[in-house]
């Protein structure tokens, strides 16, 4: 079963929970099966590569997936971490919106 996601890529978050808690970074990838987000400049890991004939070796450090749940959309208007709830306008397109300001995100 697909999860419904409030989180898209680009969107800015704040990591709130884990050993990168207080990182700001911007989505960069979704996977809504797993109920996964990878920000960037988070949950950074470190791979040992051995040299080939296409790449250097050498230690490769790259953004890990954190879980939906740990992290938190920024409230364009407050700078500060929100939840997401959707509304529909008159048109009956459906919105994401900032349930502590209530500005529309999209």
């Amino acid at each position: 079963m697909v999860n419904k996601m409030s989180l898209r890529k680009g969107d800015k978050v704040i990591v709130i929970a884990g050993r990168d808690k207080g990182v700001r970074g911007e989505v960069i990838k979704v996977i809504p099966r797993e109920n996964r987000v990878i920000v960037q400049g988070a949950a950074l890991t470190k791979r040992h590569r051995r040299a080939s004939a296409d790449s250097q070796g050498g230690i490769e450090t790259k953004e890990g997936t954190i879980h939906r749940s740990n992290v938190a959309l920024i409230d364009p208007k407050t700078d500060k971490a929100t939840r997401v709830a959707f509304r529909f306008n008159q048109e009956g397109q459906k919105l994401r919106y900032s349930k502590a300001s209530q500005e529309i995100i999209d």
